[in-house]
């Protein structure tokens, strides 16, 4: 899946600086990514956070930033609505539209296009906003100091929460990415941790005076999301 990703970020446009992170042992990853023109770095080899942190150590005047993972892609002209959009709005920090959820046979299995209500639960619900179709304005993650590294599953939601507080998120129903729903990918394949470092993340962000009511609404909320979970897995193929 790894070509797909990289052609869809070349059907993108010119004026993007396409960054890739990986080990050194990928040699042939590696190779293809500089075929398309990428800067790649080393994987640091300590979690995803890390990774992405060390991808955007290479920003140079870039304005922008968006994350894609090695089997996910974004839609034709998908990058150009993103960026639309906080060009459009100079306060916001974070645009995200909708993305199709695709299973191992290619199969959209479900579309998120949570709109304006995946802001409103970031932080207290579950994190409705998929992270290859979140473009975040580069000063403010920097003000934030980008990627928490302790964490290892469920590091795009902290980034909303803090990113929330320094300013406005637009969305748009239209869709501009794919996520691969692939029983590799780290939070479908442990989604106990996943949830359990969800709410650890959820807890800390939240004024200590509400803190003892969030047994009230976090339990559903884990229920409502393993259940999403399990019914996307069976559709995944062998399931």
């Amino acid at each position: 899946m790894f070509p797909q990703a990289l052609e869809s970020v070349r059907l993108q446009g010119s004026d993007i600086h396409l960054v890739v992170v990986a080990p050194r042992s990928a040699r042939k990853a590696r190779t293809l990514a500089k075929k398309y023109g990428a800067t790649v770095v080393d994987d640091p080899g300590r979690g995803m956070s890390a990774a992405i942190n060390s991808g955007l150590s290479k920003r140079t005047s870039e304005k922008y930033y968006v994350w894609l993972g090695d089997d996910d892609a974004f839609h034709p002209g998908g990058l150009g609505v993103l960026r639309h959009l906080l060009n459009s709005h100079p306060r916001a920090v974070v645009a995200y539209g909708g993305c199709d959820y695709v299973n191992d046979a290619g199969q959209v299995v479900w579309t998120s296009r949570a709109g304006w209500i995946a802001k409103v639960l970031v932080g207290i619900g579950p994190n409705l906003i998929p992270h290859p179709a979140a473009m975040m304005r580069l000063d403010a993650l920097h003000e934030i100091g980008g990627y928490d590294e302790g964490l290892h599953l469920v590091m795009d939601l902290d980034v909303f929460v803090k990113l929330k507080k320094k300013g406005p998120f637009i969305s748009t129903h239209q869709l501009v990415s794919q996520f691969g729903w692939h029983g590799s990918s780290l939070t479908v394949a442990d989604r106990k941790s996943s949830s359990h470092e969800a709410r650890m993340v959820k807890r800390r962000h939240l004024p200590s005076i509400l803190r003892v009511f969030e047994p009230l609404w976090e339990y559903p909320v884990q229920w409502a999301s393993a259940l999403a979970a399990h019914s996307l897995n069976r559709r995944r193929p062998g399931s």
